[in-house]
């Protein structure tokens, strides 16, 4: 995910959260969850939309998946490559936009993105663009920030005080994502949220391991929500490029 900060800064934001109790407890279980909804990816062809610094996109490589990374921002397409040097993962990655997908329809297994549709324009258009790359009966995953969380909360403030990249995000429902993806004639498998806890790591240790269960019964509270839909078998793409 690119938004308007440098990208400098946002990498080092990266690294921050990440080295972060709180961040390290917070991304586990959004991981969990999203590896959870995906199943097995071996040898399955899959586009990691918005892939960012490329560290999602490297685990899947490490669970078998042939992995393509977009990102519309060229200096994370080049923190990505390089972390796959680093990391010995086979990745392709491409410059490119969420809404005008380079990519051939029918041409992947799965369509990843994640928090990537709240600093995109056009959301409708760009699950469209991810739902017509899809093969017959493949899958979408989405992981979106929810709106109506203590974390959302956070992050509006922050955007109000003058922070760049928050200033720019959309944060949704899970009723607005659910219209989204069908929207995209894709049919809805599973809903599922995660991080019940405010943003603090003492909250988040103690929280925790109720996550999984919470994520099951509701997704009212979540400061990620997770979407797995399928393309039809009888979508056979006579779309674009």
């Amino acid at each position: 995910m690119a938004g308007s900060q440098p990208t400098e800064a946002m990498t080092e934001s990266y690294a921050r959260w990440r080295s972060s109790r709180l961040g390290q407890i917070t991304d586990r279980l959004e991981q969990q969850l999203l590896f959870e909804l995906i199943g097995s990816v071996a040898s399955k062809t899959l586009l990691d939309v918005g892939c960012g610094d490329g560290a999602l996109a490297s685990e899947l490589t490490r669970h078998g998946a042939i992995v393509t990374g977009l990102d519309a921002d060229p200096a994370m397409i080049t923190a990505a490559r390089k972390r796959s040097d680093v990391e010995a993962t086979q990745l392709q990655l491409i410059e490119g936009r969420a809404e005008t997908l380079p990519f051939r329809a029918g041409a992947f297994d799965y369509t990843l993105a994640v928090t990537t549709l709240c600093f995109v324009q056009d959301a409708r258009r760009a699950i469209a663009e991810m739902a017509r790359v899809l093969k017959p009966g493949g899958r979408l995953v989405i992981g979106e920030l929810g709106r109506w969380s203590l974390w959302a909360s956070q992050r509006r403030i922050r955007g109000w005080l003058g922070d760049p990249t928050w200033r720019a995000a959309m944060f949704r429902t899970t009723a607005e994502l659910r219209t989204l993806v069908e929207a995209a004639g894709l049919n809805m498998i599973e809903i599922r949220g995660a991080v019940y806890y405010p943003p603090c790591s003492i909250a988040a240790r103690m929280l925790a391991p109720a996550d999984p269960w919470l994520g099951r019964m509701t997704t009212l509270g979540a400061a990620f929500i997770t979407v797995l839909a399928g393309k039809p078998f009888a979508a056979i793409g006579s779309e674009g490029h």
